[in-house]
């Protein structure tokens, strides 16, 4: 049987913070029957609607808001924009939208989504998207979009098909540009030679840590109250560092059997440079004391490069770095510091 845009008429968000936000409203104003679940955010954007301050304009939306997934029902599409860490949500909140032919898109970071919502969901079509796209949720119910934009996704499990060009359609109806990929994993590790250096060095930097990986600062460099992505672009040894971390990842993932060039590195180092003083998702998480994505960001990828016999020196220094820090954090919340 084919498929066309026009199966998918009614669609949830879960995951309502910067990324579920800002491409579920674009769905919305496009036409579909768009549901957001919401929490925290649930009374600001029942009140003053959702505000999206973007690049390519402003707008507010009115959406339609739920606190719990029984509100909204059966779905034709749910988008899924958790953080990792949430994970373990899924078998709570994604079965009241999942009837037998609901399609399941992930848009979260790193490795090992859409098999657990496989795992989670057997028989139902799975798809994973990794945005490109430059944006933060600066307070409830409020998204700044800085840059970019752009979907690559894949569907989990198998090469493209019509449903997935469907959905690629339908969320370039929405103004969002959209690459099918054929082999979704090789476009997750595109995106962790992004994601690992500018999300972990963030979170090293601003903890003072940074310059015990692998060596590659001189003693006495001066480390920021945070590090932004301008200043890790440096064109000096923050560069370097980043340089190394994003060589690592691409020897990973071409020993994964992904053919990934080695100019990939230098190309989202140009691309970063336009974003201006960004603070990755990860960085602000660990400002705001909340769960980091060390599993599906850094655990994971690190512990495929070794299987795979791939030395990755500075990765693993970061992970042991970032794993620090999150005990310290979750001992400093014991003690009531």
């Amino acid at each position: 049987m084919g498929h066309d845009q026009n199966q998918l008429r009614k669609i949830a968000v879960v995951g309502c913070g910067a990324v579920g936000s800002f491409y579920g409203s674009r769905l919305a104003r496009s036409g579909p029957e768009v549901h957001f679940l919401l929490r925290s955010d649930f009374d600001a954007v029942s009140a003053s609607g959702l505000r999206v301050q973007s690049a390519d304009g402003d707008y507010t939306l009115q959406p339609s808001i739920a606190r719990s997934p029984g509100e909204i029902g059966e779905c034709d599409l749910v988008l899924i924009a958790l953080k990792s860490t949430a994970n373990h949500r899924f078998a709570e909140l994604l079965p009241p939208l999942a009837g037998k032919q609901t399609a399941l898109f992930t848009l979260q970071n790193g490795l090992g989504n859409e098999a657990e919502l496989a795992s989670l969901f057997p028989g139902r079509p799975v798809f994973g998207g990794m945005c490109f796209v430059c944006l933060n949720r600066t307070e409830p119910g409020v998204i700044h979009h800085i840059a970019h934009g752009k979907i690559v996704m894949g569907r989990h499990g198998g090469s493209p098909d019509e449903l997935t060009e469907c959905i690629a359609g339908l969320i370039r109806a929405s103004g969002i540009p959209v690459d099918v990929s054929p082999d979704l994993e090789r476009a997750h590790w595109e995106k962790l030679i992004w994601n690992i250096p500018f999300n972990g060095l963030g979170v090293a930097g601003a903890a003072g840590l940074a310059a015990v990986l692998a060596g590659d600062l001189p003693p006495g460099q001066p480390i920021g109250p945070c590090l932004a992505t301008d200043s890790l672009l440096d064109e000096g040894p923050w560069e370097q560092l980043i340089t190394g971390l994003m060589d690592e990842v691409i020897a990973a993932g071409r020993a994964q059997g992904h053919d990934l060039s080695p100019g990939l590195g230098q190309y989202q180092r140009d691309r970063t440079r336009v974003m201006g003083a960004y603070r990755a998702s990860t960085l602000i998480d660990f400002e705001n004391a909340r769960p980091l994505e060390l599993d599906a960001l850094f655990r994971k990828p690190l512990a495929a490069a070794r299987a795979a016999g791939v030395d990755t020196p500075r990765l693993a220094k970061l992970c042991t770095v970032l794993e620090q820090l999150v005990a310290e954090q979750k001992n400093s919340v014991i003690n009531g510091n």
